[in-house]
């Protein structure tokens, strides 16, 4: 118990960076990436931008950053049993959003619309397009230069056309540090970490949705009691402290059944991976891309979990308040797009933008990289029109 596996990431074994850099002299590859994204300018920005709920509708609801940085403590924390490195779990985890839009996924839907005839937009392939290309910091390069483990990270998903483009944009570079999309055309999967990323992100969102749409007063304790994982959860918080069944209490039997629940995803997640593992025998990190996934949730768990995601899509997600919301942000995203095409000159290029490139691709990264209140400010000053009031 943490002690690093064969079968991690090793970053003295790194397929290295595009652009061959000198290593530091007091941080491995993985540490360094994560400090890159740390001071990058796209990470600063989540702070103001959308989970659920935007902003401004109140002080305490999470926001991409918070989110991102429960998703890093939840994949530190399950690498460190897994033997798994935790410096690369944290890099992948603190950048998986950084593509993220303004206004979360009603954002993300209305600039894919928008990109329909372009190319289409997915956040995932916009975050690496932010480390590799749209970030403006150092003289020798554009975007960050992580290590290829870190961007593999990243590309939780990728279309095939999509994959194809990142191949053969990649062909200039070392080869050992491209490749990054291949296994979306040839199979396979990428490193553990990266796939822990993925069911740290999964079990964050489900357990801090939940906090924040109760707290909002859109779901009810009693509407949740209708979801069997959160219910079983609940009247094991409520037979462990009788105390939390009094109304006054309610905030702290959300909690505690909250943290439960956690819990119990975290170490199903464990258990189930430690004998994918055992199974599997894995001796190095090619023989984990060459295997099916080994970081999963067991049949139960993900059968479960899948109920609670349906819940909150229809409940949470689908509320008419969510919704109204929603819907003035989705126009906020397609005003300000259309508005950049019709006179680019409208666009104030920060250091993350690119000076070249097709003009469609060129909007949908700056109307990406906006927050929630300076895409409102800015729909203010180009239509006249306030749709939110702040």
């Amino acid at each position: 118990m943490g002690q690093t596996k064969s079968y991690a990431c090793d970053p003295t074994q790194s397929r290295g960076r595009r652009f061959p850099e000198q290593a530091a002299p007091t941080r491995t590859p993985f540490q360094r990436d994560r400090d890159r994204i740390v001071h990058s300018t796209a990470f600063r920005r989540l702070v103001y931008k959308t989970q659920v709920f935007i902003n401004h509708e109140g002080d305490l609801f999470r926001t991409r950053l918070t989110h991102s940085l429960e998703v890093a403590q939840l994949g530190r924390s399950m690498a460190r049993t897994l033997g798994l490195n935790e410096d690369l779990v944290e890099t992948i985890a603190l950048a998986h959003d950084l593509g993220h839009t303004p206004f979360g996924h009603a954002g993300q839907d209305a600039l894919n619309e928008c990109m329909a005839d372009f190319g289409g937009f997915e956040h995932n392939l916009q975050s690496l397009r932010v480390v590799d290309h749209l970030e403006e910091r150092y003289p020798q390069f554009n975007g960050l230069n992580l290590c290829f483990e870190s961007r593999e990270g990243i590309l939780k998903h990728c279309s095939r056309t999509n994959a194809q483009a990142i191949e053969q944009s990649e062909a200039e570079f070392p080869s050992s540090a491209a490749g990054v999309a291949r296994r979306f055309l040839h199979g396979g999967q990428p490193s553990l970490e990266a796939q822990l990323c993925n069911l740290a992100d999964e079990i964050a969102y489900n357990c801090h949705d939940i906090d924040d749409g109760v707290r909002s007063g859109l779901l009810s304790m009693e509407q949740m009691m209708e979801v069997p994982l959160f219910s079983r959860y609940a009247n094991l918080a409520t037979g462990q402290h009788v105390a939390l069944a009094q109304p006054k209490q309610q905030r702290r039997w959300l909690y505690e059944t909250n943290r439960l629940m956690l819990s119990d995803m975290v170490y199903d997640v464990l258990h189930t991976t430690q004998a994918q593992l055992t199974t599997t025998a894995p001796v190095s990190v090619e023989d984990v891309r060459a295997a099916k996934a080994m970081v999963l949730f067991s049949p139960a768990m993900r059968a479960e979990t899948r109920e609670l995601k349906k819940f909150l899509f229809d409940r949470l997600y689908r509320h008419t308040r969510v919704m109204d919301t929603m819907n003035k942000a989705k126009q906020v995203v397609s005003d300000l797009f259309a508005a950049y095409l019709h006179d680019p000159s409208e666009m104030h290029h920060g250091q993350d933008s690119a000076p070249d490139g097709p003009l469609p691709r060129l909007v949908c990264d700056h109307v990406a990289g906006m927050t929630d209140r300076f895409a409102m400010r800015e729909h203010a000053r180009l239509t006249g029109k306030a749709l939110f009031h702040v």
